[in-house]
């Protein structure tokens, strides 16, 4: 089966699941690393939710639930590895809805070609607008075409 449908049928089992406990999915991926397949999937926090940030317990819960779900329709013909975790405090911004969430924490971005003489900027995001991602660094507001984007991360400030 192709990864595309795993994903979307992993997503789909978990859809109503992760509504009721306020979480929604950050990322699914089905692929080979090394001799092994990995089914990863990773959660993330709705917005709005009682607590911030995605917690073992509920990794373990959802790991439970989707493992039972996998078991029962049995659709994935090679042998897996079933992980399900946070995307962690510098997650990768990859959807359009990131971008708008998390408008004003820092982030660190690497581009494929320097804009003003850097490849990498750290900056507070400001968002995303038809392909072109905002980033205020020292008191400049960058306009970043998405295209040259290598990766987009929260920052991690302690």
């Amino acid at each position: 089966m192709a990864k595309v449908d795993v994903c979307a049928r992993v997503s789909a089992m978990l859809e109503d699941f992760l509504t009721e406990k306020e979480l929604e999915i950050y990322l699914i991926q089905y692929k080979k690393e090394g001799p092994d397949w990995k089914l990863k999937v990773f959660l993330d926090k709705t917005e709005g939710a009682e607590s911030e940030y995605v917690n073992i317990e509920e990794c373990e819960v959802v790991t439970r639930y989707l493992n039972e779900k996998l078991d029962e329709e049995d659709f994935i013909d090679k042998r897996y590895t079933l992980e399900v975790s946070s995307p962690g405090l510098d997650r990768e911004l990859i959807k359009d809805n990131h971008f708008t969430r998390y408008a004003g924490k820092l982030v660190e971005v690497k581009l494929y070609e320097a804009i003003n003489g850097n490849k990498f900027l750290e900056g507070e995001l400001v968002g995303k607008n038809e392909g072109i991602v905002t980033v205020k660094v020292n008191d400049a507001d960058i306009e970043i075409p998405e295209k040259k984007i290598s990766k987009i991360n929260l920052a991690v400030v302690f």
